[in-house]
This record gives C-alpha cells, structure tokens and sequence, in this order.
C-alpha cells in the first residue's frame, strides 16, 4: 500500500516539477509576477509532496532512509529544494530557484528512471550507528550547498558576460550582480568544506570501528578527499590571487563536476563503500 501510495506521490510531484520549471522559464521571457508566483507555489507542492514521501518511506523503513545510492538521490533532491525555496524567500532570486532546480530535478530523473530501488540497506543493523548516519546526512548536505556554489558560479558567468556585451535589458533584470554572485559562491564553498570534512572524520572513525577490512586508499575516500583539497584550493588561490574572478567561477564549476562524478563512480569502484 505504502509502496503504490509513493507511485502515486512520485507521478503528481515529476509533473509539478517540470512545470514549476516551465513557468520559471516563462518567468524569464515575459517578465510576469503572476506567472512567478505560480512558478514558486508549484516547487513549494513538489516540497511538501517530496516531505510526504519521505515521511512515509520514514515510517515503512522505520529510520531516516539515507542507507542506499537511491535513498541518498531523494534526500539530496529535497535538500536543494528546500534550499531554493529558502532563497526565494529570503533573496527574491528567481534564476537562482531556476538553476538549483535543473539541478534537482536531474537528480529526481535519476532516482525515478534508473534501475535503482529502494530496498534493504545494505548495512547490516549491526553496523549502523549514529556516526554513520551524522557521516551520510553530512556528506549529502556538504554536496548541496557545493550545487549553490556551482549555481552561483554559473551566474556570475552570465551576468559577467552579459555586462561585458551591454546587453542588460529587461529580461536579465532579476539577475544577481557580480558582488552578490561572488559573495554566495564564496560562502557557499566556505560552508560546504567543514561540513565534508567533518563528513570525511565520521566516515573514518566509523569504519575504523564497524569494519574489519577497508583500506584508506579506496577509491571513494580518495576521491572525497581529492573533492576536500580540490575546495580548498580553490579557495586558497583566489585568496592569494592567483585565480581571478572568471577563473575561480570556471574552477568552481569544475569542481562541482568532478563532486557529482565522485558521488556516483567512486561509489562503483569502491571495494568497500556501501554507496556514500
């Protein structure tokens, strides 16, 4: 019942989230309060439809469902829409809600599409803990606020090079300034790398503790290092000046992409890795 309810669930909020994206679309060609209104109140039901869900998969799993590759998807989906509704109130930037949600409701396709199910987790009960639970919600969180980043770096492209072509008419009009761009790239990228590396210390310790046989030169702790360097470096150079402002959007965007490969390939080629 619980599962037919959830297809269901599924089906009603795919389509609100295509066309909340569509009247955000519209938004951007006409310029329209009353089409922007539909637009955000359309993503605030695919918000509360994906709550519904997953309270529900909450009380058939009887825990948090972040155990598995396609339980991980979900949260993160409702974590980036739940961000940019909070910038939409907050901030009042629409591309800013438009792009995250690209983002999410790419991630949703591959959650509903692929051959992924939800099942059992493949951690034995004996094995789930408290710190595996802070290590995958961390990891998931540290991913999302690096998507705003990535978000904000594609706008300071655009808005950088609208300016430089003197083609700021009115459909750019809603765009974020440079400053703005900037500013929530940087703090986006401030906040995404002490929550992946306290991620990273939880991941350790609770492999340390529950398994017998796991190496620290797996493919997947390497790479969510590499990510933690690769933030960090960024960071470090375009405060030593050594990556101006265009680069440093480039760079972020780069890192992101190699974040979203890590999230799915290092997690294949794991020896170990249950998913995260």
């Amino acid at each position: 019942m619980v599962d037919l309810t959830v297809a269901r669930l599924q089906e009603f909020m795919i389509v609100l989230y295509a066309l909340g994206l569509v009247f955000y679309f519209i938004d951007y060609l006409k310029k329209s309060k009353a089409v922007q209104r539909t637009a955000f109140w359309l993503i605030v039901t695919v918000w509360v439809t994906q709550t519904a869900i997953l309270s529900l998969y909450i009380i058939q799993m009887k825990r948090f469902p972040v155990l598995s590759l396609v339980e991980g998807i979900y949260f993160y989906v409702w974590l980036l829409v739940t961000l940019s509704i909070v910038f939409q109130l907050i901030y009042k930037v629409n591309f800013m809600v438009f792009f995250t949600n690209i983002i999410g409701f790419a991630f949703l396709m591959i959650h509903v599409f692929s051959n992924l199910k939800y099942t059992a987790s493949t951690v034995g009960d004996s094995l789930i803990s408290e710190v595996l639970f802070v290590h995958i919600t961390s990891a998931i969180l540290s991913y999302a606020v690096f998507a705003l980043a990535f978000v904000f770096a594609v706008l300071y492209l655009i808005v950088y090079n609208v300016l430089k072509s003197k083609k700021f008419g009115k459909r750019f009009s809603s765009l974020p300034n440079l400053h703005q761009t900037m500013t929530g790239m940087k703090m986006s990228i401030y906040t995404g790398i002490p929550i992946l590396f306290v991620s990273l210390l939880f991941g350790v310790q609770w492999a340390y503790v529950a398994l017998e046989d796991w190496s620290p030169f797996d493919v997947k702790i390497m790479g969510s290092f590499a990510v933690l360097l690769i933030y960090s470096s960024v960071i470090y150079f375009n405060y030593k000046g050594k990556l101006q402002s265009v680069e440093f959007a480039w760079m972020t965007i780069f890192a992101f992409l190699l974040t979203v490969i890590n999230f799915f390939l290092g997690s294949t080629l794991s020896q170990f890795h249950l998913w995260i």
